[in-house]
């Protein structure tokens, strides 16, 4: 079996969800593209590092990502750091010719996206931004019914991935909604999602015409929660959208949904049919089959929910079961495999970093829009 080795930059939230598909990928995938240890962790807090090291048995422990993304001993570099931190390490394993899976958004804006891009004229590593949300089963077949033509043209459809972490006024401001380190708020945070799964489902985009809102002027310090600092960063996002194919529709972002979790969900109504999905209620996928008959008395016309739970192809094991409710961490699981399955294989993965640059290009021009009240050509 082919081997590569694994560093992961930043052991945060999402470093452990990589360590987590890392360790247990065996057991949901058999065989398994290629045996990918992790050999390395960085954390900008050395002690988190050293404790993941001890803790998971990786053999060395760093505060420097360049002990990553220089180490001839590693083949595939996990970034898992806030926004602002990415651009330089991508551009070190990109040098270094690194197989790099990389948080997203990609980069902090469209303008660092340009420099990671050309920096790849010559790079020969494979590249996957983790984009989960059409990883769980039903994305994967309402994919596949798209493609089919099950929907016929796409006419109008609208996204949204509610949160709402920021409802409350006294929430603290943490990196994700501040602006030097995330680049942007909440649009990079989820609308990056709710974008990725759209254009993924019903093509590219045209235009767009974007307004946002920030809920309140100010939030207590994520450091001193006694100190109030003010938000420049948006808690709520709404954006129309005109794809090249003539479809119109809606995408929304926020973390003000008050009585949400976390959830994100699409409908496209076409032609011939139509397609939802709630990540709250992931196990299922909604159809709505448009020619079927409607008489007598409505026939058999109706929306029909496919039981997609956790039915992934092999070489998925069927562990634990293809019956069982799914969860979010399973779809990164997936997600990681289709990225370690083209590292073995040695084919470009999906999405990769140039649909990592576009939806980058298109947050931007949202950004545009907002600024300037106005429709933007992309």
């Amino acid at each position: 079996m082919k081997k590569a080795n694994v560093g992961i930059i930043g052991f945060g939230f999402m470093g452990k969800v990589r360590a987590y598909a890392h360790i247990n990928l065996p057991l949901f995938y058999d065989p398994v593209p290629l045996e990918a240890p992790i050999v390395g962790v960085c954390n900008r807090t050395l002690s988190v590092a050293e404790k993941a090291r001890k803790d998971f048995g990786f053999e060395f422990a760093t505060s420097d990502f360049r002990e990553i993304t220089e180490n001839p001993k590693i083949d595939i570099v996990h970034i898992c750091t806030p926004n602002a931190c990415h651009k330089e390490e991508l551009l070190s394993a990109i040098a270094h010719n690194k197989h790099v899976y990389c948080d997203k958004p990609l980069v902090a804006s469209y303008e660092e996206a340009g420099e990671v891009l050309k920096a790849m004229k010559d790079y020969e590593g494979i590249h996957q931004v983790a984009f989960q949300t059409p990883f769980f089963p039903a994305t994967l077949r309402a994919k596949e019914l798209v493609d089919e033509g099950f929907v016929g043209d796409v006419l109008s459809f609208r996204a949204a991935y509610l949160h709402s972490g920021s409802a409350n006024p006294n929430a603290p401001l943490k990196w994700k909604l501040a602006k030097d380190v995330a680049g942007g708020g909440v649009m990079y945070d989820l609308g990056s999602h709710a974008i990725q799964i759209v254009r993924h489902l019903v093509g590219e985009f045209d235009q767009i015409f974007c307004d946002k809102k920030i809920a309140f002027a100010d939030r207590p310090s994520f450091e001193d929660p006694l100190k109030r600092v003010p938000v420049e960063s948006e808690d709520l996002v709404t954006m129309m959208v005109r794809t090249k194919g003539g479809a119109l529709g809606t995408i929304e972002a926020t973390k003000i949904a008050t009585g949400t979790q976390d959830e994100i969900r699409f409908e496209i109504h076409g032609t011939r049919g139509a397609l939802r999905f709630n990540s709250m209620q992931p196990n299922v996928l909604g159809v709505y089959d448009a020619t079927a008959s409607d008489a007598p008395i409505g026939g058999v016309q109706g929306w029909l929910q496919i039981d997609t739970v956790q039915r992934y192809p092999k070489p998925a094991t069927g562990f634990p079961g293809p019956k069982f409710s799914i969860g979010w961490i399973r779809a990164h699981m997936a997600c990681l495999y289709n990225f370690l399955q083209s590292v073995a294989d040695q084919t470009p993965a999906s999405p990769d970093f140039y649909e990592g640059a576009r939806i980058q290009e298109i947050m931007d021009a949202g950004y545009e829009s907002a600024k300037k009240g106005a429709w933007v050509k992309l």
